[in-house]
């Protein structure tokens, strides 16, 4: 049985560090070392990873530029951060051996096996503090964009009808954080415990098709949560009171 909470593995103190920090720090790892590596090694002619990784770059570049226009240089670098580390994280826990190795613990008379390493999207903390991020750095880009005057006139005037939108949009802001956390937490989540439901009845070929729609689904989940990132930071970086060409432009 997945249990809802990440499972700490050791504790430094009153510090508890928990399996799905384990798996954060591996990503962050594995990100940093292909990024180090590939800009040791650019190449004139590129190898397979180079073509790869330019391949993906471009790609996801195009379709912020297709939304952002001329602020796709500040914010293509959350949507690619978001992107890549959300899909690792959620990629992660189909790897064998994520989420099934790891020691016994005894509680309550019944034995537990707690693993060594699980997918950090399955861990609500994790998509809390991912979804905290984007708002933070969507109002902050927001800010230095449009002027603190302009970001405030959002959400505050001395007309009643427009102070009444500005309340609604403060609303809607912190709701952005609860959507953006358990959307993503809850595809991981439930397909941890179908997977892990499956494998107990037949772990044998039979998990496969359920493993192939996992992928899938970390793909999109991936995809969604930095695409709204970037519309978020799009939409927040044009000025409130801008006309209507500067808006769709």
């Amino acid at each position: 049985m997945v249990s809802f909470a990440a499972e700490p593995i050791f504790s430094v103190g009153s510090f508890k560090f928990t399996n799905t920090l384990l798996d954060t720090f591996i990503i962050d790892a594995i990100i940093v070392s292909i990024c180090f590596y590939i800009s040791k090694n650019i190449k004139l002619i590129p190898g397979k990873l180079q073509n790869g990784v330019e391949y993906i770059t471009e790609t996801l570049y195009n379709l912020t530029e297709s939304v952002a226009a001329e602020r796709t240089a500040k914010i293509f670098p959350y949507f690619m951060s978001f992107f890549l580390f959300i899909l690792l994280i959620n990629w992660s826990g189909l790897i064998p051996g994520v989420g099934t190795i790891g020691f016994f613990h005894v509680a309550d008379g019944k034995k537990e096996l707690i693993p060594l390493v699980r997918a950090a999207s399955s861990d609500l903390n994790m998509t809390l503090g991912l979804a905290l991020v984007s708002l933070v750095a969507t109002h902050l880009m927001s800010i230095s964009t449009v002027g603190i005057k302009n970001y405030l006139s959002r959400y505050f005037s001395l007309n009643p009808i427009f102070l009444y939108v500005g309340i609604l949009e403060i609303i809607g802001e912190i709701t952005k954080v609860i959507s953006l956390s358990f959307r993503l937490f809850g595809n991981i989540f439930a397909g941890e415990v179908v997977l892990s439901t499956v494998s107990s009845i037949y772990a044998f070929l039979f998990p496969l098709p359920f493993m192939l729609l996992e992928v899938i689904v970390g793909l999109v989940q991936a995809l969604v949560f930095s695409m709204l990132t970037m519309a978020f930071m799009a939409v927040l970086t044009t000025p409130h009171h801008a006309p209507e060409e500067v808006r769709h432009k």
